[in-house]
């Protein structure tokens, strides 16, 4: 019996939400497809997140859930899948796989070590990135990592002519990723302000049509070199802007994960979550010294959450306003222009 015969050649990966866990998922996706020969990669993942995945070449067939499964399991039943690797882990994917019953393998979560880092500050966190640990749940598959970081694919309709914007954004610019889903790891508009202004040099702001009235705060402090780009650009169009720009710097959120895949300089921003929760930008390693991840160590309240809240919890915020945003200037005037 060949390798192939032997684990099976059609492979349905699942995993649901959101932008940055899906990309984190890619090269566990690079790998199957390209190691396992003649392997068919499918992957479930919810309808808001195809514009993530739709452009990706290792993918053979994408499935969409939109909140009904009545419809989706039979006709995942019909495809007699071989393996599922489930990279979420919740009830949901565990419906699934106890609907098609096939081998599988699922991803370990560390809710209880993080949960323990959170309430009671007991690091037992394993010093791994979720990237490495997932392809811990393919080892049964004898697929190793490549070493070749994220990808992110988007297709011509998405790319932005640098011509179209205001011409001092035609030669170069700094992408400032101002959004995020929770409050608490988002970088005030004040403190994004002063690194624009300290810049003196070409931003643009991203983020979706929830961050446009924060980026108008910004841009009307910092003038004219700050460009509002919330909510004008769709997700690939953002990331398109990502990949054309000089340096990224990025809430902890799915921009900075898009960033990783193109081997951006990346300033990640750290809030009320941590690096060591192990999700930091994942760059191949000559790559990885053009990371700078700004953080307020130290801090008695900090993690105070595994993803996040509307405000901070203490009222005083200083996870992000106590960030030093020197070493940030720094880091962005020793790349690009």
């Amino acid at each position: 019996m060949t390798r192939e015969d032997s684990i099976g050649k059609k492979i349905l990966i699942i995993r649901f939400s959101s932008i940055g866990d899906i990309v984190l998922t890619t090269p566990v996706i690079r790998c199957l497809k390209k190691q396992l020969t003649g392997s068919e990669i499918h992957y479930l993942t919810k309808k808001q997140f195809l514009p993530v995945l739709r452009n990706n070449p290792f993918i053979d067939k994408l499935w969409l859930y939109d909140h009904d499964f009545k419809s989706l399991i039979p006709q995942l039943k019909s495809q007699g899948f071989d393996f599922i690797l489930d990279l979420h882990n919740n009830p949901r994917t565990g419906f699934v796989k106890s609907q098609l019953r096939r081998p599988s393998a699922s991803f370990p979560k560390l809710n209880i070590e993080k949960w323990l880092m959170v309430n009671f500050k007991w690091n037992l966190l394993p010093d791994i990135h979720i990237v490495d640990r997932y392809f811990k749940t393919v080892r049964t598959l004898k697929v190793n990592n490549d070493g070749q970081g994220l990808d992110y694919f988007i297709s011509p309709e998405d790319e932005v002519d640098l011509n179209a914007l205001p011409e001092i954004f035609q030669q170069g610019f700094v992408a400032m990723v101002i959004g995020g889903k929770h409050v608490t790891k988002i970088f005030p508009p004040e403190k994004v302000a002063e690194v624009c202004i300290r810049l003196a040099r070409p931003v643009i702001l991203l983020g979706g049509r929830e961050d446009f009235e924060r980026g108008e705060l910004v841009r009307n402090r910092a003038g004219k070199l700050v460009f509002n780009g919330c909510g004008k650009f769709s997700l690939n169009q953002s990331a398109s802007l990502v990949r054309q720009a000089d340096v990224v710097i990025t809430n902890d959120t799915g921009l900075m994960h898009i960033a990783a895949a193109f081997h951006k300089p990346i300033v990640s921003l750290w809030g009320n979550t941590i690096p060591a929760f192990g999700m930091y930008p994942y760059l191949p390693e000559a790559f990885q010294k053009n990371s700078l991840m700004a953080e307020v160590s130290g801090l008695c309240c900090r993690p105070c959450s595994k993803l996040g809240y509307p405000e901070c919890p203490r009222k005083h915020f200083r996870c992000m306003n106590n960030i030093d945003v020197e070493p940030i200037l720094e880091f962005v005037r020793n790349f690009g222009n």
